[in-house]
């Protein structure tokens, strides 16, 4: 007691002895999870110019500093901002532009749905994406017959939730000239009795969509807006945008550099030999906001289509493997290209046999160079003895897909392939690290839900009762870090942000609950009171 009182009045002292040094914020009497390496406490730290300058408890803080705005958060929790690793934060945007489509129970009422949109809308060409046939009563494919029975002269083109699979109807066959005889490169037409049923699984869902008009540059812009007003609400600060075209890029660009659009986006280039030349001839794009230094590239498809690839047949449908819907010789052409620049290579990969693939293809041209963490999206089925080759290959992980998936996944791949299915704890344990996202809009965008089923391995219906292959949950604190520092360090941005420390962007979230004790079935209804971005309130 005796010290306590010393220290006080030293404190004291040294507050009326000393000048004050002028900030613009502190932020006081909160419980804050640095998230640095120590994974320390604090109570209070202070902003100036967009950055950290000082943490420590709020006596301190409060001594040390004279502040334009003094932030008394009352006990409340302070983590970092989320930074989602994977996701489609433009296609979000767009897709406020078109018929939603998620958590539709049967076809039936995807149907009613565009009905509805298309009264309201009465676009030329209908377009939307969310269907997803395995959570129907009846879990096969639909077909186009009630689309051309109701929209005989209007084009629709609606893709199921992962994207990987398209329904078209016959209006929008025509325009494209597609035929029962036309190619099937890298996926699939799925036909019956030597008729179109509509379905396109990759590849040739190119055939429909090379003739949807293309959005104008001012639907870019709204579309931008639009999802970063939704991703601030959540706590979101940046976001890694997985496949974004030249135009898009530009455009994001020129509205942060104008100060519209204040979100924080690490950019994976969509993969072309055209972008890589460009890109890699330009060099790495870095300002305070847009991170421009990897490159997205597709190896396979999505389990819910059947479009992975898979080393052996199907469970649930014989003879069938899923395809590479980029040709092998392409995927080693590109890997070799970025390997000869300063560019990550993140690709998407979901069956075994799309993993294994680019894990050789990654170790072969990497050979003996060191941090460049590339990057495996999804990292979704790992054959057991496959594991080992991400001693250098950096996991990007979706802890939702595992959540959505469960119900079904066995079915497709059986009860063995299974064990190495959403093996995030696994993957940490192979790597050291594991970077966190969403996949949204094919998932819901909320980072909480990504947190709860991390840690929880449930969804929403609290099912299963005794989480879902828990051996690969993991803990409230790696989940964290894999949404925040890890995250950042697959961006190559962990010096600068992914933490609460002195000489960090000053980008971080006020929960109305302590995400890291509260009751995990609460954690997904966690709401973020404040968010921030350089220092300045977003919400």
């Amino acid at each position: 007691m005796k010290k306590i009182f010393i220290y006080i009045i030293t404190l004291t002292l040294f507050t009326f002895c000393t000048k004050k040094i002028s900030v613009d914020t502190i932020i006081i009497n909160a419980k804050v999870f640095t998230v640095n390496t120590n994974f320390d406490k604090a109570e209070a730290f202070a902003i100036k110019e967009g950055n950290i300058i000082d943490v420590g408890s709020s006596l301190e803080i409060q001594a040390k500093y004279s502040p334009t705005f003094i932030n008394d958060v009352k006990g409340k929790t302070i983590i970092p901002g989320f930074i989602d690793a994977h996701c489609h934060f433009l296609g979000l945007g767009m897709q406020q532009q078109k018929v939603d489509l998620s958590g539709t129970k049967s076809f039936d009422e995807v149907v009613q749905r565009i009905v509805d949109f298309q009264k309201e809308k009465n676009v030329s060409y209908i377009t939307g994406r969310g269907w997803d046939q395995n959570d129907w009563e009846e879990k096969e494919f639909p077909t186009k017959d009630k689309l051309d029975e109701l929209f005989p002269n209007t084009p629709i083109a609606v893709r199921r939730i992962d994207g990987h699979a398209l329904l078209a109807n016959q209006a929008a066959i025509d325009l494209a000239n597609v035929t029962i005889d036309s190619p099937e490169k890298g996926g699939f037409i799925i036909k019956k009795d030597r008729k179109l049923t509509g379905i396109f699984i990759d590849g040739p869902m190119g055939l429909i969509s090379s003739k949807i008009p293309k959005a104008s540059a001012k639907d870019l812009v709204q579309g931008l807006k639009d999802a970063e007003k939704i991703c601030f609400n959540l706590g979101l600060t940046t976001v890694d945008d997985a496949g974004l075209s030249k135009q898009a890029i530009e455009i994001i660009d020129s509205l942060q550099l104008a100060g519209e659009l204040k979100m924080r986006i690490y950019a994976m280039v969509s993969v072309s030999d055209t972008n890589i030349d460009y890109f890699t001839k330009n060099g790495i794009i870095k300002t305070d906001r847009l991170n421009v230094r990897s490159f997205k590239v597709y190896s396979d498809g999505a389990l819910g289509s059947r479009g992975a690839a898979m080393k052996k047949s199907y469970s649930d449908k014989h003879n069938h493997f899923g395809a590479l819907v980029t040709p092998l010789e392409d995927l080693k052409r590109y890997a070799e290209k970025i390997a000869a620049s300063d560019f990550q290579m993140n690709t998407h990969a979901i069956g075994d046999s799309a993993n294994y693939v680019m894990l050789k293809t990654y170790k072969e041209v990497l050979k003996d160079k060191k941090d460049r963490r590339w990057r495996i999206e999804h990292a979704q089925i790992i054959d057991k003895s496959d594991f080992n080759y991400f001693d250098n290959i950096l996991p990007s992980v979706q802890p939702t897909h595992a959540t959505s998936d469960m119900y079904w996944a066995e079915d497709r791949i059986g009860s063995e392939r299974i064990k190495g299915a959403y093996a995030f704890k696994d993957l940490l344990n192979t790597y050291g690290k594991v970077a966190l996202g969403t996949d949204f809009p094919v998932e819901k965008v909320s980072p909480f839900l990504t947190f709860y089923a991390a840690v929880a391995r449930k969804d929403l219906n609290n099912y299963p009762e005794n989480g879902f292959q828990m051996e690969n949950a993991l803990t409230r604190e790696e989940t964290l870090k894999g949404m925040t520092i890890w995250a950042a360090f697959s961006n190559f941005e962990e010096n600068e942000k992914g933490s609460i420390e002195v000489g960090k962007m000053a980008d971080f979230i006020i929960l109305n609950k302590d995400i890291m004790t509260v009751e995990a079935e609460k954690i997904p209804f966690i709401q973020v009171e404040e968010t921030y971005v350089g220092g300045e309130r977003m919400k």
